[in-house]
Formats: structure tokens, sequence, C-alpha cells
């Protein structure tokens, strides 16, 4: 069984590449060791999808 963290206190950011009004982007979190928090800027309180540190990294070498 897993649970979810709490992200409450989570510090979130955007890509560079995001686009300049603020909106149609993903926000993830640094926070917490092993795992990489996920969410869409434009519902901060709206679920966030919660995936391994090392599946994040394979997804963005992947886009690379």
């Amino acid at each position: 069984m897993t649970h979810s963290p709490e992200l409450s206190t989570a510090h979130w950011r955007s890509s560079s590449y995001s686009n300049s009004n603020g909106g149609e982007c993903v926000e993830i979190s640094d926070d917490f060791p092993g795992i990489v928090p996920v969410r869409d800027s434009k519902s901060p309180a709206g679920p966030a999808l919660v995936v391994r540190a090392a599946a994040w990294s394979d997804f963005v070498t992947s886009l690379k």
C-alpha cells in the first residue's frame, strides 16, 4: 500500500518553456526525495500526480 505525501508545504516551480501568461503548464516540486509531485498550474488546489524520481528523469530525458 502506498500513501500520498503531504503537499501543502511544497514549493512549486514551472518550466522555463511554459507560456508567459502563466497557464497551460505543469508545475513540479523538488522538495521530496525519491518522488516528483506534478500538478496543473491552472488548478493548484487540485490533485497532484506523484511519480518516482527515476521515472520523471527518464520522461524528461525522452523529451529532450
